[in-house]
């Protein structure tokens, strides 16, 4: 897989819907599998959640509690840490079950599409700790709604109205 300039569409992505849909390119690219009907959450999680897809299920959630908390110095930084959540999930709804497995397989995508000092790539195993700000007020622990994010899964759109 040859860097097509996937750094530059990283950084012109706008929202969840943006980064999913080059998480899929870039994943049919390198490993030839994808899936469509996928849906996104967002939602208050324990800090040491990242996200998570249920098994069999068609959904994947955010931990916004999370993202909330973290001091991002960039668009690219904040694009980069969501793409890597969002692969390392959409591999797990492509069956691949192992964590370890994943956490390697997400580290080797992000190095290979976008190059080793990428921050995509830094961020693939884990979230360095000094980029969390633990100031900022936590969340209501009682607060357990999940936010649907509209316009995730753009495959099943039709440009036909």
């Amino acid at each position: 897989m040859s860097m097509e300039n996937f750094s530059e569409q990283l950084d012109r992505c706008r929202d969840y819907g943006d980064l999913f849909e080059l998480v899929k390119r870039i994943v049919r690219k390198k490993l030839s599998k994808e899936r469509a009907g996928l849906m996104l959450y967002l939602g208050n999680l324990p800090l040491h959640i990242g996200a998570f897809h249920g098994v069999g299920s068609n959904g994947i959630v955010i931990n916004k509690r999370l993202l909330n908390m973290i001091s991002f110095n960039s668009a690219t930084e904040i694009n980069s840490y969501i793409f890597t959540l969002l692969l390392h999930e959409y591999l797990h709804s492509l069956g691949y079950m192992n964590e370890r497995h994943v956490r390697r397989l997400v580290y080797e995508i992000c190095k290979e599409a976008f190059g080793k000092d990428h921050p995509a790539t830094k961020f693939a195993f884990s979230l360095p700790r000094s980029k969390l700000i633990l100031s900022k007020p936590l969340f209501d622990e009682k607060d357990t709604r999940l936010e649907i994010v509209k316009d995730f899964e753009r495959s099943h759109l039709s440009y036909i109205g």
